[in-house]
């Protein structure tokens, strides 16, 4: 599978090497996760619903080594957070079902994003099998709950914080490409604009045709 980039991206990748590179990742157990670490906690959403949020013992989360002004993130319960969220689809909802036992699919990380007063939160859910993305989510801190801020929710797609920036990865196929040969990916880079995330720029990659070419990559302002 063709690497998306740096990072926790990789978990996009279908087929072979998927769990080479969850267990390089140390994302997932068996195949799948209760939760990630670092700085990558965030989730897409655009409106002003608020999703309560409790503590877990299933989700494996920490909060980001970087230091911010925020207050540290307070463990959550990411499946929770998604099961109640009214702005996540049914279909992600409906697969979110545990791999093993009661480990989730779900990659959770924390980050300050939006400049809010405490740690914002950035959720990806994932397939048991292949790891690949069906939903990326950010929560920000809004009372004693959480605020659905961004989402994206075509497949297979990867959301994590690079620098205090959301940064989107986007897999993209052409009629024919097997699961594991995307024929471009497109990497979003967006930054918070008082309410809301705006994109700052895009860049695309696109893939070789030959087995073992070099990429390419396309820079787009966005």
């Amino acid at each position: 599978m063709r690497g998306l980039g740096t990072g926790a991206r990789q978990v996009l990748k279908a087929g072979s090497t998927a769990a080479a590179a969850l267990t390089a990742l140390g994302l997932l157990t068996s195949g799948c996760a209760t939760g990630g670490t670092g700085a990558r906690d965030e989730g897409p959403a655009h409106d002003a619903d608020t999703v309560a949020a409790a503590p877990t013992p299933s989700a494996s989360v920490s909060a980001s080594a970087s230091a911010s002004p925020a207050q540290a993130a307070k463990r959550v319960d990411a499946v929770k957070l998604i099961q109640d969220d009214p702005k996540v689809s049914a279909s992600v909802k409906g697969d979110l079902k545990p791999c093993v036992g009661d480990e989730y699919p779900v990659d959770v990380s924390y980050g300050e994003l939006t400049g809010g007063s405490a740690s914002d939160i950035v959720v990806n859910v994932m397939t048991c099998g292949d790891a690949v993305g069906v939903g990326s989510y950010v929560y920000r801190r809004q009372g004693s709950g959480y605020q659905n801020v961004f989402k994206a929710e075509e497949p297979p797609v990867y959301a994590e914080i690079d620098r205090g920036d959301l940064v989107v990865t986007q897999q993209l196929y052409e009629k024919g490409d097997p699961v594991t040969y995307p024929s471009s990916e497109e990497v979003i880079t967006y930054s918070w604009a008082t309410t809301h995330f705006k994109a700052d720029s895009r860049t695309r990659n696109n893939y070789s045709n030959a087995v073992g070419g070099t990429d390419t990559a396309t820079p787009d302002a966005g």
